[in-house]
């Protein structure tokens, strides 16, 4: 009597299918997610939505950014970190603690820049060229952008004057969208002079900003070089623009060799006769 192996339901098979897709794209989805709170912030800010739904963007930017972390214990405690920063918050905007909103602030930009330094090891680790390392490469300087912002935004809520700002003096206040503007800037190194950090902590937060994403493009764009050149066929390597391929074995270079020697001769022979 044969016994069939029972089949798992239909939607739990297009479930997993679902996440495969997902997965195989994820950093692909992390870029249009961050490009959307970019877009979000001054978005909402125009029409008089303050940071409520911008740090919802935020929120779910951080859940897009926990997953593309390697399995097993870290992405675990991570994931485990990320679900703390999330109830603190909740909690904090339920009862309206500063305090508390500042440590889940903190805990948010702690996970983001975690996602981004596992985004950059991603990039830097493929072997070859496509989207899904490009998008890696790409997110993690938008990370850092924004969980820097939210970082700056942290620190003027716990310590007011850390920055100067337009409009310091009234009641628009520092907001999120604030920071992660003047986070861009600083990454960006543009130095627009709006925004200046005058607090010890924000300057140095700043110069390792601005430092840090001046290397990184240095290094991942040499990373990009050196892959493009590996990648291409061995004889068109260190070939100048104009020149003709190269030769593939000793036996085609003898064959020019002895083409061009017996071309010398033919002159030789022709300058000897007169």
């Amino acid at each position: 009597m044969s016994t069939s192996t029972p089949q798992p339901p239909r939607h739990l098979l297009s479930l997993r299918g679902l996440w495969r897709s997902y997965a195989a794209r994820r950093y692909a989805v992390l870029f249009y997610t961050l490009l959307a709170t970019l877009a979000a912030g001054p978005l909402l800010n125009s029409v008089g939505l303050r940071d409520g739904l911008l740090e919802a963007f935020v929120a779910l930017n951080l859940l897009a950014a926990a997953v593309p972390m390697s399995g097993g214990s870290r992405r675990r405690g991570i994931v485990a970190l990320l679900a703390s920063a999330l109830i603190l918050r909740l909690i904090a905007g339920l009862l309206d603690y500063e305090r508390l909103s500042v440590v889940s602030l903190g805990l948010w930009s702690l996970v983001g820049l975690i996602a981004a330094a596992s985004a950059v090891r991603f990039a830097l680790r493929g072997r070859r060229i496509d989207s899904e390392h490009l998008y890696a490469a790409f997110d993690a300087y938008l990370l850092a952008g924004v969980f820097l912002g939210i970082l700056y935004w942290t620190l003027e809520r716990q310590a007011p004057g850390a920055l100067s700002y337009p409009g310091a003096a009234t009641t628009d206040g520092f907001i999120a969208s604030t920071g992660i503007y003047f986070s861009f800037v600083t990454l960006a190194t543009l130095g627009y002079g709006d925004i200046v950090p005058r607090s010890s902590a924000a300057r140095g937060i700043a110069v390792v900003e601005a430092v840090a994403s001046q290397l990184y493009l240095a290094v991942m764009v040499s990373r990009l070089v050196s892959l493009q050149i590996s990648a291409a066929p061995r004889g068109e390597r260190n070939l100048p623009n104009n020149a003709g391929p190269a030769p593939t074995d000793y036996g085609e270079r003898s064959s020019r060799e002895i083409a061009d020697s017996d071309k010398l001769s033919a002159a030789d022979q022709g300058i000897a006769s007169l």
